[in-house]
């Protein structure tokens, strides 16, 4: 089993924020992602991993649920092999922190799961250290 981290960095492309990908298509990819097929795909995926961020057991989501094609996905994808971009093997569930970190490198995202340094109360917020 491979780690979050490890996950990450497979998937990670590191792209630009306003890179365009869809331009003036932009309506095939809303169209997709409406379609009663992609929803069935949606909740399968979700199911599978648990609801946790990368699909690791120890990082459930707790707010929105995204889920991210491997291979990032082009008009001619939607257009002509719908079937590859509802294959199972190739998605995964991500919390947007995650999704946003796998598309432009933003690896803020591992702050949020580090053990700080633990203290006597540090449980109980109304009590000094």
């Amino acid at each position: 089993m491979h780690s979050f981290e490890d996950r990450y960095k497979y998937l990670k492309l590191s792209g630009s924020v306003g890179f365009q990908t869809f331009g003036f298509d932009r309506y095939l990819n809303q169209k997709f992602y409406k379609s009663l097929e992609w929803k069935k795909i949606r909740d399968f995926v979700i199911v599978r991993d648990n609801g946790c961020d990368l699909g690791c057991i120890d990082k459930p989501i707790f707010g929105k649920i995204l889920i991210h094609h491997m291979n990032p996905i082009t008009i001619e994808d939607i257009s002509n092999n719908p079937e590859d971009i509802l294959n199972p093997e190739y998605l995964i569930s991500v919390s947007l922190d995650t999704h946003n970190a796998i598309h432009y490198g933003d690896e803020s995202i591992f702050n949020k799961y580090l053990v700080k340094d633990r203290y006597s109360n540090d449980t109980i917020p109304w009590k000094n250290k």
